[in-house]
């Protein structure tokens, strides 16, 4: 017989599906009955084969879990292998027939093994679970068979099928598969998708019982670190306060050095703690002034705008004013040369009034030219202009008396009537060139030429950005930008009249007023940079302006003039003045045309003819009234001249008034004079024009000014004490104790022994 090839002994695949599980039980590998009913051979020497049976489902058993195709329950059966098994014919015959198909069949288990997949751990514990499921109901075949009844009925069982199968061998279970029908290989790719679907998510299921297990894992291990910890520190608290532990000896010593050991510590630690939080209120203070400047940062756009309008603002502001002062100055041109016209006429005619009557009373008083009726020849011209002189001078005397002014001096009028036609040609111009100054500014906008609305301006940057106006000494240019508004408005100003308005009352003043007021509540301070404008424009714009009216508009004989330019002088020169100690040059120029021009007044217009006694005693004629008409004139100038007083320095009014006047024009008059009560009533007069601050230093002698006059009055009260006003003598004390001449009054009193008097002196 020929050597059979070794029996191998593989696992077979039993593959099922729902459609046709009942028609392929019968093809399955042959069931325990056919293992039992075979012979067994002693065990060779080659020790065993394992084969793996898989075991029936019994009838009624519970579903399998993946819906069709389960996991086969199988067990291993020893069997005993030798190089030449004695079995019947039909096995081996049947052996051939496998290893036919085991060629065949290999080809299709290659095919399955493509689609099979081995089942993970999670898999099978979930078949393992299933399978003690079905343990605990008693459905299924156990493999350790305990009870011999349930065995004898399986084993009798078995032995039927197996002689019904020896006698139907045709209808045995092939071992190969059957070809499979196109039914059943959709049903097997939709199972094996299925089984994929379910393991995935039985493998998310899986991972996360896992996670949660470790995670409990970890927990219990930190707990008992804890607990552990805890049972440590209990330990440890408990040895820390044993009594049984002995300490080294203690004294004071030690305590003391322990202590101050510890005290250095803690102020090195103190220091430390120190040095940082000073660092670190630094740094908040660094902090805060970034946090501003970043803050104040974010406003550059709209400062770069606002400096950019201002800029321009300030550009266009100059460029009209440019434009402007040509035009400006062609008006205050013919404003200025009107009212010098009329000056020089005013001048120009009392000179030659003066002139003409001078000449006609010397002619009169030389008689040299006498006419056979008695008459003085004079021209037509001198006559024309006497006439006109004493037509004005009637009409004076009729106003006076209209008006009740009854005590009057022939002299003191100061002549500057004006015909009609020549008032009406002089209105006439000065309306023209006013109107020419409403002109100049007609086609500007308020905001370059209103000065309220240019500050308002200004006003906004200082409160906006105060530091910036500051460094752009705007409080410097603002009276250079304002000088030509402020000249426009002083057009038609005229400080040498009474009913002139006043600079106070002007609106470009009340508008710095207000500027100058709003700049000390904005700084805060006593000194603001504002504070100077008004100075500043009165130097450089009104004091000029007055200074021109003094040099050649003003005239000193006339009261009215002098004291209207007095008054706006003294608000310019007193009230609002420069810083303190400092001396203005403007101001100086000032007070300089006041004395030149008062020096030219008495040069020029003060004329006291002296005429012989015999032609003055008589006080209806001619001589004489020229003489009290010249008389009176001059101490007119010498009252006008005294009034500056406190604007002049002392030392010049004196030299003006006491010398220039008095000294030489008013005593050689008086002296001239026959003595009487017109001489004394002139001596009062002089007296009432002296200032009282001159004498408040002098107890009982005059300044020296006043020596002159004081020896006339004494002289005056020797020759009426002789005569028959006697009374009169006492006026003249009272003129000698008014000038501080007590010493005089003393020795004439006691000369004349005019103990009535003596009171007067005793009550001063």
């Amino acid at each position: 017989m020929a050597h059979r090839p070794r029996r191998t002994f593989r696992q077979r695949q039993a593959d099922s599906s729902d459609s046709d599980g009942s028609k392929d039980q019968s093809a399955e590998s042959p069931g325990p009955a056919e293992v039992a009913g075979r012979p067994h051979r002693a065990r060779g020497p080659r020790g065993r084969a394992r084969v793996w049976a898989s075991s029936r489902r019994a009838p009624g058993a519970a579903p399998r879990v993946d819906g069709g195709s389960g996991a086969p329950e199988c067990r291993m059966v020893d069997l005993p292998t030798d190089e030449e098994d004695e079995t019947h014919h039909s096995s081996e015959s049947k052996e051939d027939q496998t290893s036919s198909s085991d060629s065949s069949s290999s080809l299709e288990e290659k095919e399955f093994s493509s689609i099979v997949k081995i089942p993970d751990a999670a898999f099978v514990q979930a078949v393992c679970r299933k399978r003690e499921l079905v343990r605990a109901q008693d459905d299924y075949i156990a493999l350790d068979v305990k009870h011999t009844s349930t065995t004898t009925d399986r084993k009798g069982s078995s032995d039927e099928d197996a002689e019904g199968d020896s006698d139907d061998y045709e209808k045995r279970i092939p071992f190969a598969p059957k070809p499979q029908t196109l039914r059943q290989r959709i049903a097997e790719e939709t199972a094996s998708r299925n089984e994929e679907i379910s393991e995935e998510s039985q493998e998310d299921e899986n991972q996360d019982i896992w996670e949660q297990q470790q995670m409990r894992k970890a927990v219990k291990s930190i707990e008992g670190r804890v607990i552990d910890l805890s049972h440590s520190s209990g330990s440890q608290a408990v040895k820390k306060f044993d009594t049984s532990i002995s300490f080294p000896p203690v004294n004071l010593e030690i305590i003391k050095k322990q202590l101050n050991t510890r005290l250095t510590l803690l102020q090195d630690t103190h220091r430390s703690h120190q040095r940082e939080y000073e660092k670190y209120m630094q740094d908040i203070e660094s902090s805060k002034s970034t946090i501003q400047n970043l803050e104040s940062s974010s406003n550059h756009a709209l400062s770069y705008k606002f400096y950019k309008s201002m800029k321009t603002y300030v550009e266009n502001l100059i460029d009209c004013l440019n434009e402007k002062i040509s035009t400006i100055q062609e008006i205050e041109s013919s404003m200025h040369a009107l009212l010098l016209k009329q000056a020089m006429t005013f001048m120009k005619r009392r000179q030659d009034d003066l002139k003409h009557e001078s000449t006609y009373l010397q002619q009169l008083s030389c008689k040299a030219e006498i006419s056979t009726n008695g008459s003085l020849g004079v021209d037509e011209k001198t006559q024309r202009i006497l006439e006109e002189i004493e037509s004005r001078r009637s009409q004076r005397r009729q106003a006076r008396s209209l008006s009740g002014n009854h005590n009057h001096e022939e002299g003191t009028s100061s002549d500057d009537e004006l015909s009609s036609l020549e008032m009406t040609d002089f209105q006439k111009s000065q309306g023209d060139i006013l109107q020419d100054c409403r002109k100049v500014f007609e086609d500007v906008h308020d905001d370059f030429c209103n000065i309220q609305n240019i500050l308002l301006k200004f006003q906004q940057w200082r409160e906006k950005f105060p530091d910036s106006y500051c460094e752009a000494f705007v409080g410097l240019c603002i009276p250079k930008l304002l000088n030509p508004l402020i000249r426009v408005q002083l057009l038609a100003w005229n400080p040498l009249k009474l009913d002139s308005i006043g600079l106070k009352q002007m609106p470009w003043f009340t508008s710095i007023e207000e500027f100058m007021d709003s700049s000390v509540e904005d700084t805060k301070k006593d000194s603001s940079p504002d504070e100077k404008i008004l100075s500043a424009v009165i130097n450089k714009t009104i004091i000029p302006r007055l200074t021109d009216f003094v040099e050649f508009i003003w005239d000193p004989l006339s009261t009215s003039q002098t004291t209207s330019l007095i008054t706006h002088c003294r608000v310019v020169l007193e009230e609002h003045s420069t810083c303190e100690n400092e001396v203005s040059k403007s101001k100086q120029d000032l007070l300089k045309s006041i004395v030149s021009r008062i020096k030219k007044a008495i040069e020029d217009d003060v004329f006291i003819p002296l005429y012989p006694k015999s032609a003055v005693e008589d006080k209806t004629s001619s001589h004489s009234k020229f003489q009290e008409r010249q008389f009176w004139s001059a101490l007119k100038l010498f009252r006008n001249t005294v009034l500056w007083n406190g604007l002049l320095p002392d030392d010049t009014l004196r030299e003006l008034g006491l010398e220039k006047l008095l000294n030489r024009y008013l005593i050689i008059a008086l002296l001239n004079a026959v003595p009487g009560p017109d001489v004394v009533k002139k001596c009062c007069q002089v007296a009432a024009c002296l200032p009282e601050n001159w004498f408040e230093n002098s107890m009982r002698t005059s300044i020296p000014q006043l020596e002159n006059f004081i020896q006339f009055l004494l002289q005056s009260a020797h020759k009426l004490s002789r005569s028959e006003f006697r009374n009169e003598v006492k006026e003249i004390i009272l003129i000698l104790m008014k000038i501080k001449a007590v010493n005089q009054a003393e020795s004439f009193i006691e000369e004349y022994h005019l103990n009535h008097l003596k009171s007067l002196i005793e009550e001063l």
